[in-house]
């Protein structure tokens, strides 16, 4: 019985500490990300395949209209309110033509620069590893 006290205290003290956020949680970044120099590159009469060859894909291409791409990232840190960033671009036949809002915030270069900080060291992030056993 005294086992059994002892366990439940230490899972409520446990689930108490960890919902008063005393628990690390780190920062949580989702959607399209790119510096700053890459989003300046863009001008207006560029097609749509430089566009995606410069920032990749939008996150958001409706097939309602085909003249409008979003780029959206979003943040959320430890003890902060969501943060929604969002790059539109518009397009007249397949032509860049307009862009409106922006990816940036400050933190957004220091992001990047971690990011290279990390695939230097080697760092995975996400990507799939080539195995030598598959022939690649």
């Amino acid at each position: 019985m005294r086992k059994l006290s002892i366990t439940l205290t230490c899972t409520l003290l446990a689930t108490a500490l960890a919902g008063c956020g005393l628990v690390y949680q780190p920062p949580a970044y989702q959607g399209n990300l790119a510096s700053k120099e890459t989003v300046d590159q863009l001008k207006p009469g560029m097609t749509k395949r430089q566009v995606i060859a410069l920032m990749g894909s939008p996150a958001i291409a409706s097939p309602f209209d085909h003249n409008r791409w979003d780029y959206v990232h979003t943040e959320r840190g430890r003890g902060s309110k969501l943060t929604v960033n969002r790059f539109t671009l518009f397009f007249n036949n397949d032509v860049l033509v307009r862009t409106q809002g922006s990816l940036f915030q400050a933190n957004n270069e220091r992001m990047l620069k971690q990011a290279k900080t990390y695939e230097k060291a080697g760092v995975d992030n996400g990507k799939q590893a080539a195995h030598p056993s598959h022939g690649d």
